[in-house]
């Protein structure tokens, strides 16, 4: 029910927008055709109007020049050469007596009658109506010497005629125009919510299956739907690390801790057992000591987690290397006296990097913990620190018992320990966190070994604070 739903509104909207799309071209169209109509009409008003004024300024200048006689002659000229086909044609003495008249035919419709009535209007420029409703007599009036008056009339059929036409053409191309609108809003529609199409069945598609791996086909263009759809996949992208990341640490912490609450348990259960005062101090003891070997755990895993996904809260400052390295190293100094290892450090002045120093802090301590557990007594411990172009590298090499080739490459993974450092006290987690810190920095790792011949451990951080994506 609720999908047909949605499907419903998802095609009552594609309507809408089409219906939109329509409107508003038919509506331009409309307009476009309503202002050209108004033009034309009053285009051909004003060529009229400038056929009538020519006539006037002929007649006027041939008076000026041979009187009234002459504007006769030339009066009776222009009828015989046609020029009178469609004009009205009247010349009154000072006596108000008609002495030229001459109409073409089909305008017996128009009253004449107030054509010897004085003007009330300045303006050279009258109108005549048809009774009937048709056309409009237009007539210009020109006033000459000695009371002569001259007027030239024409009629708006012609125009009228024209414009009539096209209305019915501007029709016609309306009610294609409204069928092109309708099947081009369609199409618009449905070529430009395609993107939202695949949104919103990518979107169903991970509600149904629970997956995050599927994606928001996308064109690779700057249209700003396929945009979204590209965000809606770098959105995807980040989500599906994310909740890989806490599927893989919940099956770690449900796999490291089933070993430390299973010793927890029987240390507890013989502490009951013995029923001695001396074991219950031993067995709480014991129990505090399993405790916090599960809280290490957890905040490890926890670490690991949120540097793998990118959610680590990483307090970047400028940090001086030799104080930090120094401090990492101070942690370790009296094991490392107790069994006579010889720990040296070189960082040369002034070496700076911008990274956290409390990570920083807790990488280095890593390392160095993991060759002083690892170095036999007497050995070497050197931990030097450089710049390379705009990195900063830290290398920590020990005399210890080294590590086999077929291990190498799994050193950084969560809970591996090769063979012979399984006798040894540890999480399995201190590489896979030094690791996670370094890259949460946007640096690297790097290893290498041999049994018998020791290790060395090296990491590269970017000397400043690499860009965020965001």
């Amino acid at each position: 029910m609720s999908s047909r739903w949605s499907e419903s509104v998802r095609h009552a909207f594609a309507w809408r927008l089409g219906l939109w799309y329509a409107a508003l071209f038919v509506a331009s169209t409309a307009t476009l055709a309503l202002v050209t109509y108004l033009l034309l009409g009053r285009a051909l008003a004003a060529q009229d109007h400038d056929v009538l004024q020519s006539m006037l300024t002929r007649y006027a200048g041939e008076y000026a020049r041979a009187g009234l006689p002459g504007l006769r002659g030339l009066l009776e000229a222009d009828a015989s050469e046609g020029r009178h086909e469609r004009l009205m044609v009247r010349v009154v003495n000072d006596q108000a007596e008609v002495v030229y008249f001459a109409t073409p035919p089909g305008w017996t419709d128009f009253d004449l009658s107030g054509l010897d009535e004085p003007r009330r209007s300045p303006s050279p420029w009258q109108a005549i109506a048809d009774p009937t409703g048709g056309a409009v007599l237009e007539l210009g009036s020109v006033d000459l010497p000695y009371g002569v008056t001259v007027q030239v009339g024409r009629s708006s059929h012609v125009r009228d005629e024209l414009l009539r036409r096209f209305r019915e053409r501007a029709l016609q191309v309306g009610a294609l125009v409204v069928l092109v609108a309708a099947i081009g809003g369609l199409l618009l529609t449905t070529a430009g919510l395609r993107p939202i199409r695949e949104l919103d069945a990518t979107l169903r598609r991970i509600l149904r299956t629970g997956r995050l791996d599927a994606r928001v086909a996308t064109l690779g263009s700057d249209d700003p739907l396929d945009q979204l759809g590209t965000l809606v996949n770098e959105m995807l992208g980040r989500l599906q690390t994310l909740v890989g990341g806490m599927h893989g640490a919940l099956d770690n912490v449900a796999h490291d801790l089933r070993t430390p609450l299973t010793r927890f348990r029987n240390v507890a259960e013989a502490a009951i057992v013995a029923n001695d005062p001396a074991a219950w101090k031993e067995g709480l003891a014991r129990a505090l000591e399993e405790a916090d070997r599960v809280n290490a755990t957890l905040t490890a895993l926890m670490d690991i987690s949120q540097a793998e996904t990118g959610t680590m809260q990483l307090g970047y400052e400028l940090v001086d290397v030799r104080q930090v390295t120094e401090q990492a190293v101070s942690l370790f100094a009296d094991e490392a006296e107790d069994r006579g290892l010889t720990l040296t450090v070189e960082v040369p002045d002034g070496l700076r990097v911008e990274a956290d120093a409390t990570r920083l802090r807790q990488v280095l301590a890593n390392l160095v913990e993991n060759a002083v557990k690892y170095t036999e007594r007497g050995g070497q411990i050197a931990l030097i620190a450089a710049a390379a172009g705009n990195d900063v590298t830290w290398t920590i090499r020990d005399t210890g018992i080294g590590i086999a080739g077929e291990h190498l490459p799994f050193v950084w993974d969560r809970l591996y320990r090769a063979d012979a450092s399984r006798s040894a006290r540890g999480l399995g987690l201190g590489l896979s966190l030094v690791k996670a810190i370094v890259e949460a920095h946007g640096g690297t790792v790097a290893v290498s070994s041999a049994p018998g011949a020791g290790s060395s451990f090296s990491f590269r951080l970017p000397a400043t604070r690499p860009a965020r994506r965001d």
